[in-house]
């Protein structure tokens, strides 16, 4: 049970943020990606958010995660202010502060919540099929703790090995413990990349419910697929008219070996900031930061009321999960164990 005081709406998408494209009234416009649904302005308080995303249950506090995640944001977003107010690059420690934010922010959204659930589907599903009908008792057992039913076992069979695999639930304690600990992870990607800041004066950006995007090498194709540590940039609109771009580090010392003491060096320069800049943005940066938001998009698309002439024509479809596996998680399984018990190879002592 949750507190009466508990807050019920929590943000996967900082109001603090969104506030950078609202007006001063806090109005902002959503653009589904659904092209049923028509596009709707609404307070920022009304959007990126789901009913108690972060509450856990039987914890002495249900909301203690929502109140630290404010904290955090809280730092943060006093970070854009200054940024706004002509401070940068930012004092290393400040650095690391937007760094894990950032981090956070790419991997916090109901998306992500789903991917788990999906690849602990598909992963229960051939654990399940490939140990074949007659095992399910055993592998219940191992992992559920409880000796089966005749019944129960036809129940787990038929459910697991579906398309898809069985109904998983990600607990929401679960999904902030992932949350964290990937986003502490993933935060060096952000802090040793140079970052140049570009400041937009006519023309403005947009963002979306998943506002951390990656931009792939130009030389890679697209099914190649991009990651953090790979990625020829990373990109987040600040508010509507900034944008940050960090670009790839590697670029600064691929001439050396990989045991050069410069490597370290560079590293250490980086994160102070001095590979750092400002420009001014263009017609051209301005799409690239607007077309990204919206290939990365999972259900919506932010703007403030007047920047609709920046939204890309081309909209994709709506993305729940953000990775898929396919192939042998998508085998039809026939009862049959994929790989049946060893012989021994010892002989049985004799009574």
């Amino acid at each position: 049970m949750t507190s009466g005081s508990s807050a019920k709406l929590h943000h996967y998408v900082p109001q603090g943020y969104l506030r950078g494209f609202a007006t001063g009234k806090e109005r902002i416009t959503a653009i589904p990606l659904d092209l049923a649904r028509k596009p709707f302005t609404t307070s920022v308080k009304n959007v990126a958010a789901q009913t108690h995303f972060h509450t856990v249950d039987g914890h002495e506090q249900p909301d203690a995660f929502e109140k630290a995640l404010g904290s955090v944001e809280g730092d943060a977003i006093g970070l854009i202010r200054r940024i706004q107010g002509g401070e940068f690059p930012l004092p290393e420690e400040d650095r690391m502060v937007l760094s894990f934010y950032l981090a956070l922010q790419a991997v916090r959204g109901p998306d992500t919540r789903r991917t788990i659930e999906n690849l602990q589907a598909k992963i229960t599903r051939v654990e399940v099929g490939a140990g074949g009908r007659k095992n399910v008792g055993k592998w219940i057992r191992n992992n559920l703790g409880f000796e089966a039913t005749a019944e129960q076992e036809q129940c787990v069979w038929d459910e697991a090995t579906q398309p898809g695999g069985p109904p998983i639930k990600l607990s929401n304690l679960a999904h902030i413990r992932h949350m964290v600990a990937t986003a502490e992870d993933l935060a060096k990607y952000f802090v040793t990349r140079p970052w140049l800041l570009v400041r937009f004066d006519k023309r403005s950006l947009i963002t979306s419910d998943a506002p951390v995007s990656l931009i792939g090498k130009p030389t890679e194709e697209p099914w190649q697929g991009v990651g953090f540590g790979t990625a020829w940039g990373i990109a987040f609109p600040i508010t509507r008219k900034l944008g940050l771009l960090m670009s790839d580090p590697m670029a600064m010392i691929e001439q050396f070996e990989l045991d050069d003491p410069r490597i370290q060096t560079v590293r250490a320069a980086a994160i102070s900031g001095r590979f750092d800049r400002v420009e001014t943005g263009s017609t051209k940066m301005e799409r690239m930061f607007n077309e990204y938001s919206a290939a990365n998009a999972r259900e919506y698309l932010y703007r403030h009321p007047d920047d609709a002439a920046f939204v890309p024509d081309d909209l994709p479809e709506p993305t729940l999960v953000n990775m898929e596996v396919g192939g042998f998680t998508d085998t039809e399984f026939d009862g049959k164990p994929w790989f049946p018990a060893a012989t021994s190879s010892v002989p049985a002592e004799a009574d």
